[in-house]
């Protein structure tokens, strides 16, 4: 599972992250506010830990932003401020729970794992464009009766795209959310990929989902059979 930690101290951010890769998390960093809407408004990660205090803008107003785009992820607020005005801030921004410091970190696992089971609730078992489904849970994609094998790389970029059919996916994000610290800016893995993608999900199908968008970069989709496309 993927989460983002917004902490801008390199101490205690290097300490979570340990701790959370030993419990089995991928973890992204953002040092800063700004930092941390930029990542957080994808809508990639399983749940995010706000630091309340933090340098261009505080974790309320990270939050605050981050709802306003209409991002639902998960939050945990960790904060020394411990009045109960604060609590309250926090979780009518939309925080699912705030955690005064100092903290047990196995009780902020805990937690952290409590709302990831109940923020899966709202997240769809199998995602479905046109006939391809793609189950989440068993990690198995279908186009039609065809079960298609991926491997674990072009299975994440696939379901990168469908979790966002319909919206234009730049080169860059595809790169630093499937690959993150792997990626070069010099490197054509990600056009590598969708080649891959393309030649399993849509070259035994009339129907093509996954279309380039020139000079931007992907989408997946269904089109009408007339509409412009870039390919």
């Amino acid at each position: 599972m993927r989460i983002l930690l917004v902490e801008d101290s390199p101490k205690t951010a290097a300490f979570l992250v340990r701790g959370f890769a030993e419990a089995g998390f991928t973890v992204e960093v953002a040092r800063d506010g700004d930092t941390a809407v930029r990542l957080g408004r994808t809508g990639t990660y399983q749940a995010m830990i706000i630091d309340a205090v933090l340098p261009v803008r505080n974790g309320f107003a990270v939050l605050r932003e981050l709802r306003a785009l209409g991002v639902q992820t998960p939050a945990i607020f960790l904060s020394t401020r411990s009045s109960i005005e604060d609590r309250v801030r926090g979780l009518n921004l939309g925080a699912d729970d705030y955690l005064i410091k100092p903290y047990a970190f196995r009780e902020l696992l805990a937690r952290l794992r409590a709302i990831i089971r109940r923020g899966s609730t709202l997240q769809p078992d199998v995602i479905t464009i046109a006939d391809m489904a793609i189950d989440t849970v068993q990690r198995r994609v279908t186009r039609g009766k065809r079960t298609i094998a991926l491997t674990p790389k072009e299975y994440s970029l696939l379901w990168f795209l469908a979790r966002r059919a319909g919206h234009v996916l730049s080169r860059s994000l595809i790169a630093e959310h499937v690959w993150g610290a792997e990626f070069s800016c010099e490197s054509n893995v990600v056009d590598v990929h969708i080649r891959q993608l393309r030649t399993k999900i849509d070259c035994l199908s009339s129907t093509k989902l996954i279309h380039t968008i020139r000079g931007v970069g992907y989408v997946i989709e269904l089109r009408a059979p007339n509409a412009d496309a870039n390919g």
